[in-house]
């Protein structure tokens, strides 16, 4: 929370403020040697960080606080000595200028906006349903994550039973079917030791990553013009597109268009909802990274047990339209969204967006205050094109950097040596352990995309390193074959998807943390590129590394 302070801790003895107690002002006052004394514009403020205090935290240390007042203090979340009596007089920046709290280090009361629907008298009403709109909050981005990445999941699978079902009528093979048949047809076409398909899937990925990279590296320098509302249709339409391409096309081009509308919506979609989340509290991370490694597993399954519940693969496409009308749901009727919320129109100003955490203010200032104008200031007003450079090099090494080569380690091995790691002393055939490979895999990254609430990692780059070792070992693995047994694999893919899943998370959330408010929407779209970015490269690579084993 970015605040201002003016001066040393002064007493406000004149002032209530009793913990338990909501009080509004009418006013802002700070405190001199002679008492509480009205605000001077005029007078010089300082910049200084205030950290806000988890509700449980407050409540332990102070039993008598209210949902409707916020705890806030040093780092290391130490109670004032002084009760909430003494402090720093704290000026916070508001879409209309600057507003000073008369509380200090311990107690704030929360935002009460002045409007004629709210009864300054009844303070109490306020928030008096936040629990439950915390939790509408949650759940809706963890829903959109679920919706989001669910398409992009289903897509390659489905594509290929369909294009397998044009070639040979046979439309009730499987994907895990096809990819056996391959397999044994790659290991006839070549003499390798491995078992190879005859191009790597590292092909499939490019078509399906590159729309995705290509949107996120161009649309955050744009985007912010499209509001909200406009953006959720459109990737709905893409994402509604893309099933019915796939599932109705007689042609192959038209599959492949299906895959690219699943690509475009996982895109867009990725970035503007990691935009939105700047509007809620900083909780809806953990819903929304928990719904996208959710949507590997449930994607996949739902996929699979409805092939194999002899549902046509057409037909199990044009059921999960569900999915986009629940996208639909979930942004326009399960979110409660802030007024600040540029739902179907931009301002003109472009006020910075305030998360929950920063908005917890007092009433506004009088009638009068209000009318003042605020003193000019560059953080208010459009993002230009210098500040956005200067801040995605600001993010490049200790966060999208990190991001990107987990994402690339992660990929390479999925994508590359997955097929490779063929055990033939297995009860399993090769399509079968390739399908488990990667049912462990989404299984870690949804374990791991849940765990924020748990334990938060600040230094993501541990988590490139280890993959990059994972990814070592492996290549190692596949060259040398010294792994004795399957389930050594099984444990080092689930080991894979934990720490890809925790990257993701925690990334985002420090990104969310630690970005000034005014770059923050800009920044949590910018660094999405990371992932698609080491997933491409990732694809890349897998070219020449498929042929030198296999050929």
């Amino acid at each position: 929370m970015n605040c201002w302070a003016l001066g040393s801790p002064q007493a406000f003895s004149a002032v209530k403020r009793n913990p338990g107690m909501v009080q509004p002002y009418g006013g802002y006052y700070m405190g001199t040697e002679r008492g509480p004394a009205p605000l001077s514009k005029n007078q010089p403020l300082q910049e200084v960080q205030i950290s806000i205090f988890p509700q449980e935290v407050c409540k332990a240390k102070y039993p008598t606080m209210t949902d409707k007042m916020l705890c806030a203090g040093d780092s290391k979340e130490r109670k004032n000595p002084c009760d909430g009596d003494y402090g720093d007089p704290l000026m916070c920046r508001t879409a209309r200028g600057f507003v000073q709290l008369v509380s200090v280090n311990i107690f704030m009361v929360r935002t009460m906006e002045r409007s004629a629907s709210i009864n300054a008298d009844q303070p109490e009403q306020l928030g008096s349903n936040g629990g439950c709109v915390k939790w509408r909050n949650w759940c809706g981005f963890w829903l959109l994550g679920l919706c989001n990445n669910f398409a992009y999941v289903v897509m390659l699978s489905a594509a290929h039973d369909i294009l397998v079902k044009q070639e040979s009528k046979n439309s009730t093979a499987t994907a895990s079917d096809q990819l056996a048949v391959g397999l044994r047809a790659g290991n006839r076409s070549n003499s390798s030791r491995y078992d190879c398909s005859p191009v790597s899937t590292g092909a499939v990925l490019l078509a399906d990553i590159l729309p995705t990279l290509f949107i996120k590296i161009s649309a955050p320098f744009v985007i912010h013009k499209v509001p909200y509302g406009f953006r959720v249709l459109f990737c709905v339409a893409m994402a509604a597109a893309s099933f019915l391409f796939v599932s109705l096309s007689s042609a192959v081009w038209l599959s492949i268009v299906g895959v690219i509308f699943a690509s475009i919506s996982s895109g867009l979609g990725e970035l503007s909802f990691l935009s939105l989340s700047v509007f809620f509290n900083r909780d809806v991370l953990e819903g929304w990274g928990s719904g996208t490694g959710a949507a590997g597993v449930t994607g996949s399954l739902l996929y699979a047990g409805l092939i194999q519940a002899q549902v046509s693969p057409e037909t199990t496409l044009l059921i999960m339209l569900i999915v986009p009308v629940a996208m639909l749901v979930s942004y326009f009727f399960l979110l409660v969204p802030e007024p600040s919320l540029p739902q179907w129109s931009r301002s003109e100003t472009e006020c910075p967006p305030v998360d929950s955490e920063e908005r917890q203010r007092l009433m506004d200032e009088s009638e009068d205050d209000l009318e003042t104008p605020a003193p000019e200031d560059r953080t208010m007003g459009p993002v230009t094109l210098q500040e956005k450079l200067a801040v995605i090099k600001g993010l490049l090494l200790p966060f999208v950097i990190p991001l990107g080569l987990v994402y690339f380690a992660e990929y390479f091995i999925n994508q590359c040596l997955m097929e490779l790691l063929f055990f033939h002393n297995s009860s399993l055939s090769h399509a079968e352990q390739y399908r488990w490979y990667q049912t462990l895999y989404q299984v870690g990254v949804f374990v791991s995309r849940s765990s924020l609430r748990l334990k938060k990692f600040r230094k993501t780059w541990i988590f490139s390193l280890l993959q990059v070792v994972n990814a070592v070992f492996l290549i190692f693995a596949v060259l040398f074959q010294f792994l004795p047994s399957i389930w050594i694999v099984f444990v080092i893919i689930l080991y894979e998807g934990l720490l890809g899943g925790a990257a993701y998370v925690n990334t985002f959330h420090f990104i969310s943390k630690e970005t000034e408010s005014r770059y923050r929407e800009f920044a949590m779209a910018t660094s999405s590129v990371g992932d698609s970015l080491g997933i491409a490269v990732a694809g890349a690579a897998a070219f020449p590394t498929h042929s030198y084993f296999c050929s």
